[in-house]
């Protein structure tokens, strides 16, 4: 019950990835940094920040597949914290929640400093009135948040992109604007050569920093599998090419020496732009913009940085209050800290250096992340299956590694001082706080052999655990398999090892392999064992060469069949009632782990046993088994509206595409039924399919008839 209480709830979307991570970017990156950066390598700017787009390109993959494996609330956090222990995930989840706040509080005043533009208002007083707002909105929830953020975004990408249209034709186009690339704005080019346009790409490293946020909100992110890696691929695409674009039109439109101290080069570009628009209708729009941008990364830098101590006080690495949920399914405390943080913050510190003390930090981070990759892959956990993998894996992590150190030299020796800081509060916060309450240790300690003995063995079932709650992933063939299954009641008294016998008997005969080798596998003991372990259920399961698709065999005892079992040391005998024999090709060991877990997940549902057992027939004990939103039972009584279908072939009833007849019962007995099955009156279908399908076939059949 705890568990669920601390879960959050999933509502966001690919709109919702891709929006939390863009907007996130849009903020210092395009309306401040410009003309700082143009500083250290003048009109080359514009190539710096496509540079740094290419340089986090490592980092997103890796927290791509990290996340899409285990979608967890905390991001760098989780991640650090799962591969290399607690105390470098105290350092990291630390170090990026304290960057992301440091982000999310001069984004806000930004607020109050384009507001300041209009209105003669106090900068940082409206800085705290918009962060109490997005507090507020926060705290209802991360739809809410994100329908917001989505505003935002839409607002942003149409004002940037005809801010970057009429730019690119004034620069190429007008008569007024010299040929770019030739003019004076452009000489010299690299005004410090490679080192300065180097330094550049770190300085401005911190534009790109939003991309990661996503990670923190994995846990509310529907199908995250789909969604992580591809929200955050679109974002960087999107957002890069505004970068590189836009920063080009103000270092063509802004002398170089005006442009190394304009804070607002946006604004000063447009002034030459939008000449189509009434009055200063152009320059107001971009200062709308700036504010939506400053808006949303304070918006979205709240939601993200707030899953921070919630996932650490979940862990037990801050006070367990943390993690404590609302009745709108949001951490309260983690964002009433949050907050009051970011005040703190925009009470008492000024912009100098923000952007090189984050961007250092957050390469050191990625360092670790893109490490942590390798880590996982090395430990060989079963239960780590992530739903996107890294591409050129791992050339693609050192690379990452080595580009972070590279960017980290470049960074200066105030950077680095902030960062090693930082890493000292954490590991003294862990040793005089957290290390007592923690018990658990990292995948690398799976991967080495000599760190055997400090193997956390609950790791595997954790995985176990997340890979439950993501279900099961596209084309897996479980409702296929449970209506396939082979249902045995077994009223005789049997020895538990002859039972395993006997169903490897019926497999090998089937399957035409050894039945020793299938009795082998059955009885071997893996490190995933303890979370199969369920009051008098039983799921074997097994993997071979030869075995071509998924097979399970269920046996139903009554009375029960004797077996020895064994969890967290305890050794035991249980009289088991139910099991289940699950059987996979042995190449799908990731496929066969997701089936476990859906297993698992029915196994768990509230009076299991008595429902299971008291079905009477064959076709209700598979539907129990694959109860849910897929799946509907028609009864072809005469006098209904399902009456039209009696008489005819399967295949002449029009159903939605999506949707398969799976089963019929007829005469008591069942079976999968052809398309040229003639279906007779009283026949029971059982219909599968996408929820929209069968939610109309129940409006169609069902309703009809109540």
């Amino acid at each position: 019950m705890s568990a669920k209480k601390n879960r959050l709830k999933k509502e966001l979307g690919l709109f919702d990835v891709f929006s939390i991570s863009t907007g996130a970017m849009f903020s210092s990156g395009f309306f401040l940094l410009p003309g700082l950066a143009s500083q250290f390598t003048g009109p080359s700017v514009f190539l710096a920040y496509l540079v740094a787009g290419i340089l986090i390109v490592p980092a997103m993959f890796s927290i791509a597949e990290i996340a899409t494996a285990l979608p967890r609330s905390g991001g760098a956090y989780f991640f650090l914290d799962r591969s290399m222990g607690p105390l470098w995930g105290t350092i990291g989840g630390l170090g990026t929640y304290l960057a992301l706040i440091f982000k999310t509080a001069f984004a806000l005043i930004g607020i109050g400093a384009y507001a300041a533009i209009f209105w003669e208002v106090p900068v940082k007083t409206i800085a705290i009135a918009a962060t109490f707002f997005f507090m507020a909105l926060n705290l209802v929830g991360a739809k809410k948040t994100s329908s917001l953020q989505n505003f935002f975004v839409i607002f942003l990408v149409i004002v940037l992109g005809t801010f970057i249209v009429d730019g690119l034709y004034r620069v190429f186009f007008s008569p007024a604007v010299d040929a770019p690339l030739s003019n004076i704005h452009f000489q010299p080019f690299l005004t410090n050569g490679f080192e300065g346009l180097i330094t550049t790409a770190g300085f401005v490293f911190v534009s790109y920093l939003g991309l990661t946020q996503v990670a923190s909100v994995a846990e509310e992110i529907k199908n995250p599998e789909r969604n992580i890696p591809l929200g955050m691929l679109l974002s960087l695409v999107v957002t890069g090419m505004i970068y590189f674009l836009g920063v080009f039109v103000m270092v063509s439109l802004i002398e170089p020496a005006e442009l190394a101290k304009d804070l607002a080069p946006a604004a000063t570009a447009v002034k030459q732009l939008f000449r189509w628009l009434p009055g200063n209708l152009g320059v107001y729009l971009m200062v709308g913009a700036a504010m939506a941008a400053f808006a949303s990364t304070g918006n979205a830098g709240l939601l993200s940085s707030s899953r921070y101590p919630f996932a650490m006080g979940r862990d037990k690495l801050f006070p367990v209050s943390f993690s404590k949920v609302g009745k709108n399914g949001t951490p309260v405390t983690a964002i009433l800290l949050t907050t009051a943080l970011i005040i703190f913050f925009i009470l008492t510190l000024s912009e100098t250096g923000i952007a090189k003390l984050a961007s250092t930090f957050q390469l050191f981070i990625f360092m670790l992340i893109n490490f942590s990759v390798i880590v996982f892959r090395k430990s060989n956990i079963q239960s780590y299956d992530p739903g996107f993998k890294s591409p050129f894996y791992p050339g693609m992590q050192i690379a990452g590694i080595v580009i972070s150190i590279i960017l980290i030299t470049y960074m200066g020796w105030a950077a680095i001082l902030f960062s090693t800081s930082v890493i000292l509060i954490a590991i003294l916060w862990y040793r005089y706080y957290a290390r007592e309450k923690v018990r658990r240790e990292g995948a690398i300690y799976h991967w080495f052999a000599l760190l055997g003995k400090y193997r956390h063995s609950e790791l595997e079932n954790e995985f176990m655990t997340i890979l439950k709650e993501k279900g099961l992933r596209q084309g897996d063939p479980f409702d296929e398999t449970i209506i396939n299954a082979r249902i045995t009641r077994m009223e005789k008294d049997i020895a538990f090892t002859n039972l395993v016998e006997e169903i490897s008997g019926v497999y090998s005969t089937e399957m035409h392999v050894g039945k020793d080798a299938i009795i082998k596998d059955f009885l071997s003991v893996s490190s995933i064992e303890p979370a199969l372990t369920i009051p008098e259920v039983s799921i074997l399961h097994a993997r071979h060469d030869g075995v071509d698709h998924p097979s399970m065999h269920i046996v139903l005892s009554g009375r029960g069949i004797r077996k020895f079992i064994e969890k967290s040391g305890i050794h035991s005998y249980d009289d088991i009632r139910v099991f289940f024999f699950l059987m996979n090709p042995l190449e799908e060991s990731r496929m066969q782990l997701r089936m476990l877990s859906r297993l698992i997940d029915i196994t768990e549902r509230e009076n299991f046993l008595e429902d299971i057992l008291t079905k009477s027939t064959e076709r209700e004990i598979k539907e129990y088994l694959l109860h849910n939103e897929r799946f509907i039972t028609v009864s072809l009584l005469p006098g209904t509206v399902q009456a039209e279908m009696i008489g005819k072939q399967l295949k002449e009833i029009k159903l939605p595409q999506d949707v398969l007849v799976a089963l019929i019962e007829r005469d008591d007995e069942t079976y999968a039924p052809k398309g040229n099955t003639v279906l007779q009156a009283n026949d029971v279908l059982t219909i599968i399919g996408e929820p929209p399908s069968i939610t109309y076939l129940f409006n169609r059949y069902m309703k009809t008839n109540s």
